[in-house]
């Protein structure tokens, strides 16, 4: 058997929980790669909306096992949160929720750190979401981590005190930072005994047993492909690889093991904290956006950035992640303008290029648009895909036909059964 993929292809929040909650059924294991709190799942069925930060989003499917993997960095408090508003949901997962052992855990000296560091930078802040993922990825590169596994040893106390020295000589170097350690702590070791129920499992064999048995596996990222820390905006990306190729070092599978790479994107695009945004619309019809997709982010709640769908950056990352089907999110959000538009190009220096530059960051470039009629009505009525209306198919068949990638699946809500299968 192998492994099929779902992953962001913008800058995030693309609503890829939906999408994963809709397809559980069809997997006996739904597994989270990579990222950590600051990722946020929003989910909406029987009227009611959850949103998962690192449980996977296939917890709501009564009969599939969710495996946080080992490329996730865990926050003991807010998981536990997570599982507290399970429990009052209803949600069984005492026996279908698994933590692998080589997972890194967040300390709270990791929160103060991404909240000291964040300040100093000033104007030029990365637009960090100050949960202590970037710390915590510093030191699982610097080989100084704790890691979920080690709960179970004797000598975790004094692991954990070393690193949290380590991280207050750290803070000697930045701006004072408010900041009460002691509350923190009592805390996330309060945490640390809820996180002891939980089975926890060497990813890389567990999954290589499963697939051998035939069991299907759908691997969740969180974040989104412009963001991975090697082919992103850089700096302003993530500490993870959000690409396919992290669900080979997030879960411990091999590449040969990678089936089906399904790429979520908006109909449009968003972006959270600072870095380049080619087609950005920082005016009236941004706003609109960002109304109408109630554009707030669900760890944060800070207002996104709104503009139209880029589509030489989503030909970028289909590119990276061997995107093979494609699913839009969120096209309903569109019904009420009498146009849209996709950028098909850049000029940078006057001359055009599909290309994204090195330095994008740098980079004197002007997205180059072409417009759409909207369809301005209501998608409820649409059972299928031939039931859009003709302005929606068209502007679908459009962009697929630009992508080289064919759409199987379209959103037009946010709840569960609002989705087009093609």
């Amino acid at each position: 058997m192998q492994i099929d993929v779902i992953l962001g292809l913008q800058w995030g929040d693309e609503g890829k929980g939906k999408i994963v909650d809709f397809l559980a059924e069809q997997y006996d294991i739904v597994a989270r790669f990579q990222g950590g709190p600051n990722a946020g799942h929003t989910l909406k069925f029987g009227g009611k909306k959850y949103v998962l930060h690192t449980v996977p989003s296939g917890i709501f499917r009564p009969r599939q096992i969710n495996l946080i993997g080992n490329g996730v960095v865990l926050d003991p408090v807010v998981f536990e949160r997570e599982l507290r508003n399970l429990e009052e949901s209803g949600v069984a997962f005492s026996r279908r929720l698994l933590v692998s052992r080589k997972a890194h855990l967040i300390l709270p000296t990791h929160r103060w750190l991404d909240a000291a560091s964040e300040a100093q930078k000033g104007i030029s802040k990365i637009g960090s979401t100050l949960k202590g993922i970037g710390p915590t990825y510093m030191d699982k590169t610097g080989r100084n981590g704790l890691r979920v596994g080690d709960v179970e040893l004797p000598g975790f106390r004094e692991h954990y005190e070393a690193l949290k020295n380590k991280h207050l000589e750290l803070l000697k170097i930045y701006p004072a930072a408010p900041f009460d350690l002691e509350a923190a702590e009592q805390a996330w070791f309060a945490c640390i005994d809820t996180l002891r129920t939980l089975p926890f499992v060497d990813s890389e064999y567990y999954l290589q047993d499963a697939l051998s048995d035939g069991k299907r596996v759908l691997a969740e990222g969180a974040q989104g492909a412009m963001l991975d820390i090697d082919f992103g905006t850089y700096p302003y990306v993530t500490s993870s690889n959000t690409i396919t190729a992290g669900v080979c070092t997030g879960l411990g599978v091999a590449p040969q093991r990678i089936g089906r790479v399904i790429g979520i994107t908006k109909a449009y695009c968003t972006r959270v904290g600072g870095g380049p945004f080619p087609t950005e619309l920082d005016n009236e019809t941004g706003d609109l956006l960002r109304q109408a997709g109630q554009e707030f982010g669900s760890t944060t709640g800070r207002p996104r950035r709104c503009g139209w769908i880029d589509l030489p950056q989503l030909r970028y990352t289909i590119q990276l992640t061997g995107t093979t089907e494609l699913c839009m999110t969120k096209i309903d959000v569109l019904n009420t303008f009498a146009e849209i538009a996709a950028a098909t190009h850049y000029r940078i220096g006057g001359q055009p290029t599909t290309a994204l530059p090195y330095d994008l960051c740098q980079a004197d470039l002007e997205a180059v648009f072409k417009s759409y009629k909207g369809w301005e009505c209501a998608l409820d009525a649409a059972k299928t895909f031939e039931d859009l209306p003709v302005n929606a198919r068209v502007f679908l068949e459009d962009l697929e036909a630009y992508l080289g990638v064919p759409f199987r699946m379209v959103s037009t809500g946010p709840e569960r059964e609002k989705l087009l299968l093609r």
